[in-house]
């Protein structure tokens, strides 16, 4: 199963860069090359987030596999993000 991912951010901001640093370690870690990730910047790309109706920072959207699912905020808890996006960690799957 591959994941399909897109974070979305706002710029350099404390909570882009906990964003980016979760997404990452769970990528790394829990799915293990079995991904695809793009991370967006909505100040570089204000048109794409307008077009995706991007309006809170950071969002993270699963859009692979189904169902579509989206974390809206603070995503620090790495825990919270992986019940979020209904991932189990790799030392819990089998």
């Amino acid at each position: 199963m591959k994941y399909e991912l897109r974070l979305w951010v706002a710029g350099q901001s404390m909570f882009s860069r906990q964003a980016i640093e979760t997404i990452k370690d769970i990528c790394k870690n829990e799915l293990k090359g079995k991904y695809k990730l793009e991370i967006i910047d909505v100040h570089e790309n204000p048109d794409l987030a307008e077009e995706n109706k991007i309006f809170a920072t950071p969002t993270l959207i699963k859009e692979l596999p189904a169902p579509l699912s989206k974390i809206i905020g603070n995503l620090k808890n790495k825990e919270k993000v992986l019940l979020g996006l209904e991932i189990q960690p790799a030392e819990d799957a089998k």
